[in-house]
C-alpha cells in the first residue's frame, strides 16, 4: 500500500474530496495520511468542511510550507495533488514537485507524476555529489578543484559518471597512472574515451579516479541507464577515506550521499533556477559556485538576479560567484601556442589575453570548437599555418582523437590545461569554503 497525504484546495466541494479521498483508498491501493489545504475561499466556509475530509488537515498560510512539514510529519511515499487551477497553475505545480521532490517523495498528478532520483548505492565512507544544472558550465573543472582541495586534509577519491565512460567501472590509481599526451592517444587508440572526465580529474586533480557511464537523463536528474552503482562498490574496495561521486550534465549520482555542491552556470537562463525543477536541485545543495560571472556571458544585472533566486529558494546555501581562468599543466612560457577549448567563442580574446599576460606566451590561434569535430579539423588546419609551437588544450571531447593526434603528428608539443574557478569577490576564498563545507559533514582529517 503507498502512502500518501493529498493536496486540496476550496474551490472544491468538500464532500467531492472527501468522496475522492475515500476511492483513492478503496480501489487504488492508496493509504491518505492527511490532506493539504492550499488556498481557496469558494467552497470552504467553516473548519467543519475541513473535518468532513475525515483526514488531519494541514493548513497555513504559506502552502509551500504546510507541504514541508506535512512531508516532515507524515512521511509519505507520494504527494497526491487533488487541488486544480485557478488556484495552482503550471508554475506554482513546478514549484510544488521541487519541494515535495527535494523533501525525498513522489509528486503525482491526475496525468503526471514527477519522482525524486531513485539512490540506489551507498558507500561505507563519508561522501559527497558534485551536481549541475547543465553540460559546459565548468562542473568537472569544479570537480577537479574541490578534490584537490580536500587532498590536503583527506585522501579522496573520485566516482565520475560521463556519456562517454566505460562500460564497467574502470579504476585509475593516481600513483601508478601518469597522464601524458602519448598515454591518452594509446587509450584512445583501443577504442576508449580518453577525454572521460575520470581522465581529466586524474590530471587535474592528482587524485584516484573511477570512471562509469550513463544514458539518458530525467528532469529531476534520474538516468535511464548506470553503472555508478557498480563504480560505487568497486570504491569500497580502494583506500579512501572519501568518495566525490560527480555527476554529468543536469543528471545526479545514484548515490546517497552527505553533502551536495551545485555548479550553476550564469551563462544559463535565470528560468532555470526559478522555474521547471531548478529549484530542486537548489534545494538539496549545501554549496553553490555560479561559474561564468562575467560579460558576455552574463552581465551583473543577471548575475545578480541569478543570486538573489538562489538565495530567495535556499537561504540557507552558501553562494560563490566564480569565473574561469585558464592554468596550463606544463610550461608554455615564450611559446607560440595554438589554443583548443570548448568555451563559447565570445571568450577567446578574454583567454587568449590572460594566458599571454599570466605566462609569457603567445597565442597564435585559437579555437572553440573542441566539441565540433568537422569545425576543430578545420581550424586546426588553418591554424597549423601560424608555425604554433605548442597545443594547449582543455581535455575534453575530441582533445585526443583530434587534436593530440593531430599535434603529435605535425611534431608538436602537447599541453592540456586546467580551468580554475575563481571567485569575483575578492574576499572570498573558495579554497576555504570547500574545507569549511567538508567540516559540516564531519569528515574525517588526515
Amino acid at each position: 500500500m503507498t502512502k500518501v497525504i493529498v493536496l486540496t484546495d476550496g474551490e472544491h466541494y468538500p464532500s467531492v474530496t472527501r468522496d475522492a479521498i475515500a476511492e483513492l483508498q478503496s480501489t487504488r491501493d492508496y493509504q491518505v495520511l492527511a490532506a493539504v489545504f492550499i488556498g481557496g475561499t469558494e467552497k470552504i466556509s467553516s473548519d467543519s468542511d475541513f473535518a468532513s475530509l475525515g483526514v488531519p488537515v494541514v493548513r497555513g498560510g504559506n502552502y509551500l510550507q504546510s507541504i514541508r512539514e506535512a512531508i516532515k510529519k507524515y512521511n509519505p511515499d507520494e504527494v497526491l495533488d487533488l487541488s486544480d487551477e485557478p488556484i495552482i497553475g503550471y508554475r506554482e505545480r513546478f514549484e510544488i514537485a521541487s519541494h515535495v521532490l527535494a523533501n525525498g517523495a513522489a509528486y503525482r498528478g491526475a496525468d503526471f507524476l514527477f519522482s525524486p532520483p531513485r539512490f540506489t548505492a551507498r558507500v561505507t565512507r563519508p561522501s559527497i555529489s558534485i551536481i549541475g544544472t547543465g553540460k559546459r558550465i565548468g562542473k568537472t573543472a569544479v570537480g577537479g578543484f574541490v578534490a584537490r582541495t580536500l587532498a590536503e586534509k583527506h585522501n579522496p577519491l573520485v566516482v565520475t559518471m560521463g556519456r562517454g565512460g566505460p562500460a564497467e567501472p574502470e579504476f585509475l590509481n593516481s600513483a601508478e597512472t601518469k597522464i601524458t599526451p602519448e598515454y591518452l592517444l594509446s587509450v584512445s587508440k583501443q577504442g576508449r574515451h580518453a577525454s572521460s572526465d575520470y581522465f581529466e580529474d586524474l590530471l587535474t586533480a592528482r587524485v584516484t579516479t573511477i570512471g562509469c557511464r550513463r544514458c539518458g537523463g530525467g528532469m529531476s536528474g534520474q538516468t535511464f541507464v548506470s553503472n555508478v552503482p557498480r563504480g560505487a562498490q568497486l570504491s569500497e574496495q580502494i583506500e579512501a577515506d572519501l568518495v566525490i561521486f560527480e555527476g554529468s550534465g543536469s543528471s545526479i549520482p545514484p548515490v546517497e550521499t552527505e553533502g551536495r555542491i551545485l555548479v550553476i552556470g550564469a551563462n544559463q537562463p535565470l528560468d532555470y533556477m526559478r522555474l521547471y525543477l531548478g529549484p530542486y536541485r537548489i534545494l538539496i545543495s549545501d554549496l553553490i559556485i555560479l561559474t561564468m560571472c562575467e560579460p558576455p556571458l552574463a552581465d551583473q544585472a543577471k548575475i545578480d538576479a541569478m543570486g538573489a533566486a538562489i538565495k530567495e529558494i535556499n537561504p540557507n546555501c552558501t553562494l560563490v560567484n566564480t569565473v574561469f581562468r585558464p592554468k596550463p599543466l606544463g610550461d608554455i612560457k615564450g611559446k607560440r601556442v595554438l589554443l583548443t577549448l570548448t568555451a563559447p567563442a565570445v571568450m577567446l580574446k578574454t583567454i587568449s589575453a590572460y594566458l599571454e599576460s599570466t605566462y609569457q606566451c603567445r597565442v597564435v590561434g585559437a579555437s572553440p570548437h573542441l566539441s565540433n569535430r568537422p569545425l576543430l579539423k578545420e581550424d586546426l588546419e588553418r591554424f597549423g599555418r601560424l608555425q604554433p609551437e605548442v597545443v594547449l588544450s582543455e581535455l575534453k571531447a575530441a582533445a585526443v582523437d583530434v587534436v593530440t593526434a593531430w599535434g603529435l603528428e605535425k611534431g608538436l608539443e602537447v599541453v592540456y590545461l586546467d580551468n580554475e574557478p575563481i571567485p569575483t569577490d575578492p574576499n572570498v576564498d573558495l579554497k576555504a569554503e570547500v574545507l569549511r563545507f567538508s567540516e559540516k559533514l564531519n569528515l574525517p582529517s588526515n
